[in-house]
């Protein structure tokens, strides 16, 4: 059975202007492989030839000093492309990812990223939990994920912690993963234990009124040919 390669991902910009005068400053990426990580990232801090708004700054902790020298998108866009190679890209609110990183794409001379290869946790987390908060600070909360790690929102930290949430939305932490050891990754199995039989039968506190009652209501419900499937799991209890 084949496996699959995804690659989750982050950018953090100059604001939410893609087609503007908007750029990325910092793009994260994280290798999974049937939903456990591999070890491989890509990450890059990007020069956007422009000045970062301070309230980006008190997001993100990037400063226009901070940034200046560091590579072009355009001199890491090969480079980007090459890790990614035909992989799903993952992503929370991908929309906002995928707008930036194809138009950071087409600037440097390269096709864009066709929107089918994009998945959106946030689309699967709002259809998963309808109603609910679906950050990925409210997720990270729901699933007991620690942001201790995270002192403002970076690129490649994030990818790692929507990782953790990918898993989650994807099935579950039956199986576990970290990030830090490469080469001696360990994946935890939850057992759950069986119930034991009980030594002394509940008792069965129905009264026959009770039971009646409920007989009454349910012919209500029709099924006079006992048709209907309690009532033939009745018969069959009864033998």
């Amino acid at each position: 059975m084949a496996r699959v390669r995804e690659i989750v991902f982050d950018t953090e910009t100059t604001g939410f202007h893609a087609k503007g005068e908007d750029r990325i400053t910092e793009i994260g990426c994280l290798e999974i492989i049937d939903l456990m990580p591999t070890g491989e990232t890509f990450h890059t801090y990007l020069d956007p030839e422009r000045d970062i708004p301070e309230k980006v700054t008190q997001i993100t902790g990037l400063t226009r000093e901070f940034l200046t020298g560091k590579p072009k998108f355009a001199d890491q866009a090969q480079a980007f492309l090459d890790f990614v190679g035909d992989a799903q890209l993952v992503a929370h609110n991908s929309d906002f990812d995928m707008s930036f990183v194809n138009a950071e794409l087409i600037r440097a001379g390269f096709d864009p990223i066709v929107p089918k290869r994009f998945t959106d946790t946030l689309k699967i987390a709002r259809a998963k939990f309808p109603g609910s908060p679906a950050s990925l600070d409210a997720l990270c909360k729901r699933f007991s994920i620690s942001l201790a790690s995270r002192d403002n929102h970076g690129a490649l930290i994030d990818a790692q912690l929507l990782a953790e949430v990918y898993l989650e939305l994807s099935g579950g932490r039956m199986r576990r993963f970290g990030f830090d050891d490469k080469q001696n990754r360990q994946v935890e199995t939850t057992l759950v234990p069986v119930a034991k039989p009980r030594s002394i039968p509940l008792q069965i506190k129905l009264t026959n009124s009770e039971k009646a009652a409920h007989e009454t209501f349910i012919e209500k419900l029709g099924g006079n040919d006992k048709s209907m499937i309690w009532q033939r799991h009745w018969a069959k209890a009864a033998r």
